[in-house]
């Protein structure tokens, strides 16, 4: 009797509507609770951006991933859950120093990022040109032949777009001012329409 009672009481809670504003206090009492009890592995929000609204998703070790809405939110945690961790929780405190420096990149007030970044989901070749990619300065462009050179690669061209199509942190770690031999675009996990978004905002800066 007494647990049908608890059951009733805990379905009326339930049913009981909460303003947005309670919504957001409980939020954080447990984003305060989960990082007091280190039982955040990768901490997630989300901001909105000239290039549509940007996942940003960080482990203790920094930045681990930035994606674009054409990536699928959803699918994306669903990923870092099977890859690092289970323990995935919207905490947007935590990449306040991100969003702010994603925010100031498209302000034109930024032009190199000081984030600590977490590459752990990246391995071997791919690692590797995703991790000279910063050295393409802001506004500057590359083909895909002069990084395969500057990794000491030459033949590897396509081995290259492909570390560029997978980069884990787009805009943070710029693949997009990586262009085909011939000058045009190429691919972008972004799309097209963002890939030249930043290139016209670098260029305008």
């Amino acid at each position: 009797m007494s647990d049908m009672r608890n059951d009733d009481d805990m379905a009326v809670l339930l049913s009981t509507p909460v303003d947005t504003d309670t919504l957001s206090r409980l939020h954080r009492r447990l984003e305060q609770a989960a990082e007091q009890a280190d039982l955040v592995d990768v901490a997630y929000t989300t901001i909105d951006s000239p290039v549509g609204k940007l996942l940003l998703a960080a482990t203790p070790k920094g930045l681990v991933r930035v994606a674009f809405a054409a990536e699928d939110h959803d699918r994306v945690l669903e990923v870092l859950g099977q890859r690092i961790s289970p323990r995935i929780l919207r905490a947007p405190k935590l990449l306040d120093a991100a969003a702010h420096e994603i925010d100031e990149y498209f302000a034109r007030r930024r032009r190199v990022f000081d984030l600590t970044l977490d590459l752990s989901l990246s391995r071997g070749f791919r690692r590797l040109v995703q991790t000279h990619l910063p050295e393409i300065e802001y506004g500057q462009t590359r083909s895909y032949r002069d990084m395969a050179e500057l990794v000491g690669n030459p033949k590897a061209v396509r081995a290259v777009g492909t570390a560029c199509a997978t980069n884990p942190l787009p805009i943070v770690v710029p693949c997009h001012r990586v262009l085909r031999t011939d000058g045009t675009l190429g691919g972008y996990v972004g799309g097209i329409e963002a890939k030249t978004t930043l290139l016209d905002l670098e260029a305008a800066a």
